[in-house]
């Protein structure tokens, strides 16, 4: 099982697992590892759901295995359930434990849970740090991230590169532009830590979002990976927030050269195109994608109600309690109305790459699979209970400005995890402040 698992032969190691006569928790610990290594998460948690069918213990390991997979699908309910059987079963001296724990709870949107498990841990490693500051900086509370770093210094702890990742997303997120790059510098000149591909993202992030996108530029320029297209997409994504057509033209450029250009990045450049009322290049841009049929993943977003997961994708039909969810849905858009909220224009459906929106598909015009997920965890949970969002796209502008509203007419709070960000939403407003 374990050679199958390294080669990614997860098949295989399934059906070595099924044809075993005998299993023993090592058997069963193997195969949730194996499913967490290839990101089939969903399937890890079966493998425990059928362990206590089957009336298997379960061991650290176990748990650190499902925490993990807890974490990447955003599903806390299920964490908070393993949290609670960690208690149970006395595992809560374990730092492993504790450790997934934290990152369960940071990536399920709960830093509050992630916190008190930390409070209360006696013993921490580098790991429990990098949690916490990684934990922060991606919810884009740099001043958090900050404060832990410091704690993690008093302690004696070592820092290393996932330290100064988590430092660098939280300062970027925050504007807090300056200390972000000294924090960089620090990397090097304190610490002797190579930067990566990744802090050098963050560093051109770091700037872009500040506006200054010369500055972005220049890194990426002198940087040892300029020729890698995340830097060059993230260049973009900065420049169409800032509305810039000369350097997202020179991204996209790069990004063509590179030969890694994709349905994402034209459509980031037409938008910046529209917004400078660039008829011409928005033009372009349309015969691009039509001549070179591109295409890309269709989005979908889902939550968890219960132990269930529900997933939904743009106007969709499939679920069981559709009608419920589109009668909700309705509702739902007449009482954020009252609120001010009015559908926007989709900047995509002007364009007419109605079949190509990578931020959410469809059109403004349509339902987008988060906002089924919203009115149907709207419906299913008792007022005032925060709803959790994964979404496997960035959140769209209308989806953005949809949920804001929500959460002020209905007094929720709305999490949503997607691709890159976390967006908490409440009362009205978003973490991010609309810059995303």
């Amino acid at each position: 099982m374990k050679s199958y698992a390294v080669n990614g032969s997860v098949d295989h190691a399934r059906k070595v697992f099924d044809e075993m006569s005998e299993r023993d928790l090592v058997s069963w610990n193997s195969m949730i590892s194996c499913y967490s290594q290839a990101g089939l998460h969903h399937e890890a948690l079966n493998v425990y759901s059928l362990m206590r069918r089957e009336n298997v213990g379960l061991d650290g390991f176990t748990l650190v295995g499902l925490l993990s997979a807890c974490a990447h699908l955003g599903t806390l309910n299920t964490g908070v359930a393993m949290h609670e059987l960690a208690r149970e079963k006395g595992f809560m001296g374990s730092v492993y434990v504790g450790n997934a724990l934290i990152d369960m709870y940071a990536k399920c949107g709960d830093l509050d849970g992630a916190l008190c498990v930390f409070e209360r841990m006696r013993k921490r490693d580098a790991f429990t740090w990098n949690s916490m500051i990684v934990g922060y900086g991606i919810h884009g509370r740099g001043d958090e991230a900050i404060y832990f770093f410091e704690k993690m210094m008093m302690a004696g702890m070592q820092p290393n590169s996932i330290t100064f990742l988590g430092l660098l997303c939280g300062c970027s997120h925050q504007g807090l532009v300056e200390k972000g790059v000294d924090y960089f510098h620090m990397m090097s000149s304190r610490f002797n830590i190579k930067p990566g591909i990744k802090h050098y993202g963050c560093l051109v992030d770091l700037f872009g979002r500040a506006g200054k996108l010369r500055k972005a530029l220049h890194v990426i320029r002198t940087s040892c990976s300029q020729d890698d297209p995340v830097l060059w997409r993230t260049l973009l994504s900065s420049c169409k927030i800032h509305k810039n057509v000369e350097i997202g033209e020179v991204a996209l450029k790069n990004l063509i050269r590179l030969g890694s250009s994709n349905a994402g990045d034209y459509v980031l450049l037409a938008v910046i195109y529209f917004r400078a009322k660039d008829a011409d290049g928005v033009s372009r841009m349309r015969k691009l994608i039509k001549n070179q049929g591109v295409r890309t993943t269709p989005g979908w977003s889902w939550i968890e109600v219960g132990d269930q997961i529900h997933i939904f994708v743009v106007d969709d039909k499939s679920h069981p309690d559709t009608e419920e969810i589109y009668q909700k849905l309705e509702v739902v858009v007449q009482q954020a109305a009252m609120h001010v909220y009015v559908q926007e224009e989709s900047l995509i459906r002007a364009l007419e790459f109605t079949s190509i929106d990578t931020e959410c598909s469809g059109t403004s015009g349509s339902c987008h699979s988060e906002k089924l997920a919203i009115a149907f965890g709207l419906a299913r949970t008792p007022e005032g209970t925060c709803l959790q969002i994964v979404k496997n796209l960035r959140v769209c502008r209308e989806c953005h400005s949809f949920t804001k509203f929500v959460s002020q007419a209905f007094n929720r709070e709305i999490i949503v995890r997607d691709r890159v960000w976390f967006h908490h939403f409440k009362g009205g407003l978003c973490s991010c402040k609309d810059y995303w």
